[in-house]
């Protein structure tokens, strides 16, 4: 999902507008008249005649999106747009995040919370396949330039059409038809690879996959995600997890342990790698030894790298082997003092193992063992603040700070009326949970 992010991120940068002098039925008519002429055998041995053609499908493409561009204001569009009005104006929510819909006669335009259009969706367009027409067009154009005169010309319409199907992928994705982005972004990929001067897409190969993998396309995203190795695009590892899920789903289990192992080998951080890998030892019943020989390997390459002994603190924690976690996380701490997350670890694993004994008196009947249980329930919640409270004293960063003082905030309230220091406690931070530092 993050290359999607932050490829969309690009396309919402201010960009300058493509002049737009054609009317839709105008375009039509230009499609016509350049179809027309690719159908005289003379003509047709032209590659002017099929540029013409792809770019009059272009233009066809673009005209029911009006005058307005992604990055414009919506003061700058009042301007431009002159009467054309929209006809309704609803607030709606894409991918989570709330946007202003304006619907006009041939497209919806979409402006998020700064007031700049970041989505364009056309409702009525001149032709559904004009992308598809065009990059046809363009690849005819170059067949039949022995002299390779128009090469340049072709190759940036080759890859203007990759460009917009990369749009139209990530307006798909926007609006949850995770089938067709996942379509438009291998067409994307194929375009930019058949333009005279090919360029392999690496971005689109991924989304491509990411979006066929999120609506359990397997098959379809398999040799996607495959290809993304070959070409060393692994979004840090998260290609080998998601390849490795996708051997799961498929039943073929060995082939998700070589490519977990894999990619842990070369991503001993990864969450997704590690969770992948846990849970294959678990279904399959193995002992997790290899697991830990890998993590070894990484540690001797790098014996001063805290962030392992964290890894490796995690992996005990979800197989629940509390101590040598505990000892994991610290040893963390002690390569690099500065390093929180180890004590963070430690806390957090005190909290969720309060919150099962809380679980479980919650369910108990008895009540000499539902005692006992809340003895042990309010031990684990103060075993947690120790750690919490030195890892908040330690990061530097703000956010983080405030996720810690979610955990703080709710171990004092807890015990405000046995002590004032938690009353106390609980005002520090319900003050920082709420108002942020």
């Amino acid at each position: 999902m993050k290359r999607i992010l932050m490829a969309l991120a690009v396309l919402l940068t201010i960009q300058m507008a493509d002049a737009q002098v054609k009317t839709p039925a105008d375009a039509k008519k230009a499609v016509e008249s350049a179809a027309e002429a690719t159908a005289n055998p003379k003509k047709a041995a032209k590659p002017a005649t099929w540029l013409k053609l792809a770019n009059a499908y272009m233009d066809a493409y673009a005209a029911p999106m009006g005058n307005g561009w992604i990055g414009a204001n919506k003061q700058e569009l009042t301007f431009i747009m002159g009467n054309d009005k929209p006809s309704s104006t609803q607030n709606v929510t894409l991918a989570g995040e709330p946007y202003s819909k304006e619907t006009y006669k041939t497209m919806n335009y979409y402006f998020n919370a700064n007031n700049q259009l970041a989505l364009i969706e056309v409702t009525k367009p001149v032709y559904e396949d004009a992308l598809d027409k065009a990059l046809e067009a363009y690849l005819e154009a170059a067949k039949v330039d022995a002299k390779g005169s128009k090469t340049k010309d072709v190759d940036a319409g080759v890859k203007n059409v990759a460009s917009k199907f990369v749009e139209q992928g990530m307006n798909s994705y926007m609006f949850g038809d995770l089938k067709a982005a996942s379509e438009y972004f291998e067409k994307a990929m194929k375009a930019s690879e058949s333009a005279p001067n090919p360029v392999i897409d690496t971005m689109a190969v991924y989304n491509a996959g990411f979006t066929a993998w999120m609506v359990q396309d397997y098959a379809k995203a398999e040799p996607f995600f495959k290809r993304c190795l070959e070409l060393n695009y692994v979004e840090d590892g998260e290609v080998y997890a998601k390849l490795a899920d996708i051997y799961t789903k498929m039943e073929k289990k060995e082939d998700a342990k070589a490519i977990l192992e894999k990619g842990f080998s070369a991503f001993p951080q990864n969450q997704s790698i590690i969770i992948g890998l846990i849970n294959y030892y678990i279904e399959s019943g193995e002992q997790p030894d290899e697991l830990f020989k890998l993590l070894d390997v990484a540690k001797q390459n790098e014996p001063n790298n805290a962030s392992l002994y964290y890894v490796e603190g995690d992996i005990h924690n979800k197989l629940g082997h509390k101590d040598e976690a505990i000892a994991a996380y610290l040893k963390s701490n002690e390569i690099d003092p500065n390093y929180e997350f180890g004590l963070i670890g430690i806390g957090i694993l005190y909290y969720n193992e309060a919150i099962e004994l809380q679980d479980k008196a919650a369910n108990e009947f008895d009540d000499d063992k539902y005692m006992a249980l809340v003895e042990q329930f309010e031990a684990a919640l103060m075993n947690a603040i120790d750690p919490f409270e030195k890892a908040f004293n330690l990061t530097k960063d703000n956010q983080i700070k405030v996720s810690i003082a979610e955990y703080l905030k709710n171990i004092c309230y807890r015990f405000r009326e046995k002590d004032p220091k938690f009353e106390e406690g609980y005002n520090k931070y319900s003050t920082i949970v709420e108002n942020g530092l």
